[in-house]
């Protein structure tokens, strides 16, 4: 989330910004936070609506709903199923291409992928944090210029959802391989 907090002076002008941190993991997480969104609220004219604690399922699907772009800027991530929620709710996502995130997204179709470049093969910080937050700015900018594409973007993102990770597809896909197990047996 800090390199979130750290592209908003990249972002461009007139928008709202609601960052969803929840609770942090340390306390000193925490504190690093809190100065940078302080620092952010300096560096914009844009509005900062930053909601510190948990958000319950039920607000989730009003929060998703109603932004333009979904923004996930995980260092890490397996798979990203809040992207999923996003899409699920025709909001194109800009996220981080790490880990299982890039299964999820379609660069270009159903959201932008961010480029990480990490500092060594055992970190999860990017090498140049600066270049990696202006580059998160960049992606949001570019979807936002654009009402048309984020519009369809949002559509197509909802599509796969419904194709690829629906609880009926799921279910189908574990029957298959059940299936498959058996007849090796």
């Amino acid at each position: 989330m800090i390199h979130l907090v750290n592209a908003i002076k990249y972002i461009s002008q007139g928008l709202q910004i609601v960052l969803c941190a929840g609770a942090p993991d340390t306390e000193e997480i925490g504190k690093e936070m809190e100065e940078k969104v302080k620092e952010a609220q300096t560096q914009t004219k844009n509005e900062i609506i930053w909601i510190r604690q948990w958000v319950p399922e039920s607000d989730l699907m009003t929060l998703y709903s109603h932004a333009s772009v979904f923004v996930c800027p995980s260092i890490y991530e397996p798979f990203g199923i809040v992207n999923l929620e996003a899409m699920a709710c025709e909001t194109p996502v800009v996220a981080s291409a790490v880990g299982g995130i890039p299964e999820v997204i379609d660069h270009g179709e159903t959201g932008l992928l961010v480029p990480f470049d990490p500092l060594g093969t055992r970190s999860w910080e990017p090498r140049d944090p600066e270049k990696f937050s202006k580059d998160l700015a960049e992606a949001i900018n570019r979807l936002l210029l654009s009402p048309e594409r984020l519009k369809i973007m949002g559509i197509k993102a909802r599509e796969k959802v419904e194709e690829h990770f629906s609880w009926k597809n799921i279910a189908q896909q574990t029957l298959k391989f059940y299936k498959a197990l058996v007849h090796q047996a």
